[in-house]
């Protein structure tokens, strides 16, 4: 099985390369991952932009802290469980922390949106919640992969070394920033800190360079406005062996320029 991860779609710049990509891309998948949570001008998702991107063949949206930005994405959360928001955010919240979806082949992925807790707002223990998942997830399906969304480093490591060899891949977003660091764990679980930002790269995360460098001189309150200059396109492409582990994993870092060469 082989698996499509995009990370974090930023602004209308994100969401075009993104299509471009797929029209390109989308067939040599079983399934295509998308985060977009900054898809809506760098502040949550829309239910426009959430059709949009079904659309253009995505499976699944993942999520994070910013889900709740754009208040009438909330009833939509519940009416469509293709569209995650993190799993431990306490129960009662709109919507569903995973899903396990089955393609036209027949194949089955498990999916399961978890947010960190350090640096990031209160929520309930990541480590907890994913636990109480995976028991009714391995009823169905060993094909399992986690969005992590953290912010540091450290606990995302944690995190795949806790699920080494139980799920196919633990992979990052949140900073925006794509780490040099995927592998395969020691028990077959894929794991990366940060597959990065799908928009423009010349920017401060996805914004432009002078809407936020003045609030880091002066601390005061700036309107961040999303760039549009080097677009680039940040994910993964994995492969999962029919044992649910993962059989080799990819970073993808391709300008809309490059794309004509893939």
């Amino acid at each position: 099985m082989k698996v499509l991860i995009i990370g974090d779609v930023m602004g209308r710049p994100g969401r075009d390369a993104l299509k471009e990509f797929l029209d390109r891309k989308k067939s040599d998948f079983d399934f295509v991952i998308v985060n977009g949570e900054n898809a809506a001008a760098g502040f949550g998702i829309t239910t426009k932009i959430a059709d949009e991107f079904f659309e253009m063949g995505v499976d699944i949206i993942t999520s994070g802290n910013h889900i709740w930005d754009k208040k009438e994405i909330y009833k939509y959360l519940d009416e469509n469980d293709s569209i995650l928001r993190p799993l431990n955010y306490p129960k009662g919240a709109p919507g569903n922390g995973y899903v396990i979806k089955a393609n036209k082949k027949g194949q089955k992925l498990a999916v399961i949106n978890v947010q960190g807790r350090v640096f990031m707002p209160e929520v309930d223990s990541p480590f907890d919640r994913i636990e109480e998942a995976l028991n009714e997830i391995k009823k169905e399906t060993s094909n399992i992969i986690v969005d992590f969304h953290a912010e540091a480093s450290s606990e995302k490591l944690a995190m795949g070394w806790y699920l080494d060899g139980r799920t196919s891949l633990v992979y990052g977003t949140h900073t925006h920033i794509q780490t040099a660091d995927d592998r395969i764990l020691e028990k077959g679980t894929g794991f990366i800190s940060d597959v990065g930002m799908t928009g423009a790269h010349d920017s401060i995360i996805g914004m432009t360079i002078e809407t936020v460098l003045p609030k880091f001189l002066t601390s005061l309150p700036s309107k961040f406005e999303v760039a549009t200059e080097n677009v680039k396109v940040n994910g993964l492409e994995i492969e999962i062996d029919k044992n649910g582990l993962c059989k080799s994993i990819e970073r993808i870092n391709v300008s809309i320029e490059e794309l004509d060469f893939l």
